[in-house]
C-alpha cells in the first residue's frame, strides 16, 4: 500500500487561512482595497468609540464592520455570482449610503459634544470612514447607472442589432 501522509497542522492552518482571506488579485483590485479600508476604518472607529465617553455610538461602527466583512467575504469568494436572485451591487450601494450618512452624523456628534481624546479620534476616523464609504457608493452608483443605461442587457448582443429589429416592426 502507498504511503499517504496526513497534512501537518501548519499545512491545515495555512489552507484554512487561505480560504478565509481574500486572494491577492481581489485584495489589489479597486473594490478589494475599498472594502479592506472600510473594514479597517470601521474596526478602528469601533475600538475608539468603545474606549470613549461616546460609547453610545459603538453600535454603528460594529454593524458597519460586520456588514463590510460579509461583503468582503462575498466578493472575494465570488459568493455574489452564485446567487443571481440577490442584487449584490444594489445591496452594497445601500450599505455604503447608510454607513456614510450615519458615520458622518455620529462623527460630528463625537467631535463636537465630547471632549476626551478617544471621542475625538473616533470622530476623525469616522470622518475618514465617511469619505471611503462615500467614494465606494459613488463608484457603485456609476456602475449601476452604466448597467441601467444599457437596459440591463448583456454585452454579448450589441444595441445596434436591437434597434434594427425594432425599426423593421414599425412599418
Amino acid at each position: 500500500m502507498g504511503d499517504i501522509e496526513a497534512p501537518t497542522s501548519s499545512q491545515r492552518s495555512r489552507s484554512v487561512l487561505k480560504s478565509v482571506l481574500p486572494s491577492k488579485e481581489f485584495a489589489t483590485s479597486r473594490k478589494g482595497m475599498l472594502l479592506i479600508a472600510e473594514v479597517a476604518l470601521s474596526f478602528i472607529s469601533f475600538v475608539c468609540f468603545a474606549a470613549s465617553e461616546a460609547a453610545a455610538f459603538v453600535t454603528v461602527p460594529l454593524l458597519a464592520f460586520l456588514a463590510t466583512i460579509f461583503f468582503l467575504f462575498a466578493y472575494s469568494t465570488k459568493f455574489n455570482e452564485r446567487f443571481k436572485g440577490f442584487c449584490f451591487p444594489l445591496m452594497d450601494f445601500i450599505r455604503c449610503v447608510i454607513a456614510s450618512i450615519i458615520f458622518f452624523i455620529i462623527s460630528i456628534m463625537a467631535v463636537s459634544k465630547y471632549s476626551d481624546g478617544s471621542s475625538k479620534a473616533a470622530g476623525i476616523f469616522g470622518f475618514i470612514a465617511t469619505i471611503v464609504y462615500a467614494l465606494d457608493f459613488y463608484l457603485i452608483f456609476n456602475e449601476l447607472t452604466g448597467f441601467l443605461k444599457q437596459g440591463g442587457e448583456s454585452n454579448e448582443e450589441p444595441s445596434g442589432q436591437r434597434e434594427d429589429i425594432s425599426d423593421s416592426d414599425s412599418d
